[in-house]
């Protein structure tokens, strides 16, 4: 490893502003307000400090995560900056993937969802508008069916377990005739359910009640800035 106190003036500007950001709002800030806050004007100039940021011990990184940074213990003992945050971390277990755009086969009929414990995403609990995160899980975003609502090819969406939906709730489900899955806003119409995509170049999927299942809610998104 580097030696973690040979640091350039970007990046001491970068652990600097991290540090007083996490301890102001609680939670890490993204990789553009990083680079207007240390006038870097080129977010890959920013991931790459950052990246060495981590290699040096200083920070850990989650690059898929919007908001997946965090300063070690290393950085408060070389430079005296603040990682009180490490304690109101949240780690969401991830689920895998879930496809937006035509469901896909997902190979098994069991709707009970298998974590990987080792595979998380930590967020601030000042993140989470949830009293409770102990039903939380984490799906990494396939397919472009979901763009109109912001919900991109990589993101990651933070879902809440349940079983049922609103309409115009964005969830996951599983259609069980099929044994396939996917992401769409749920409308429930009398005798038929509506599975409506956010991309105007997609058609609805109609479905009897039957034959859907509800996994989650979708919480929040992470986008994907890598």
């Amino acid at each position: 490893m580097s030696d973690p106190t040979d640091l350039s003036t970007n990046q001491r500007n970068i652990l600097e502003f991290v540090s007083q950001y996490i301890q102001r709002k609680g939670r890490p800030p993204t990789i553009r307000e990083i680079g207007e806050a240390t006038d870097i004007s080129s977010t890959s100039v920013v991931t790459y400090n950052l990246s060495k940021l981590r290699e040096k011990g200083l920070v850990d990184r989650e690059p898929d995560v919007s908001r997946g940074l965090r300063l070690t213990e290393r950085a408060e003992e070389l430079f005296g900056l603040a990682v009180e945050q490490l304690s109101n971390m949240v780690r969401i277990p991830m689920a895998g993937d879930i496809v937006a755009s035509e469901p896909v086969e997902i190979g098994s009929a069991d709707t009970n969802l298998g974590y990987d414990e080792e595979d998380a995403v930590e967020l601030s609990r000042s993140m989470l508008d949830a009293p409770r995160t102990d039903d939380l899980f984490a799906l990494r975003v396939r397919g472009d069916s979901m763009i109109d609502a912001m919900v991109n090819d990589g993101d990651i969406v933070i879902m809440r377990q349940q079983t049922t939906a609103r309409n115009g709730e964005m969830v996951a489900v599983w259609l069980t005739p099929s044994d396939t899955t996917t992401l769409k806003y749920f409308y429930y119409e009398g005798d038929q359910i509506r599975l409506q995509p956010a991309n105007p170049t997609m058609d609805a999927i109609y479905v009897e009640p039957a034959e859907v299942t509800v996994q989650g809610k979708v919480m929040m998104v992470l986008r994907n800035t890598s």
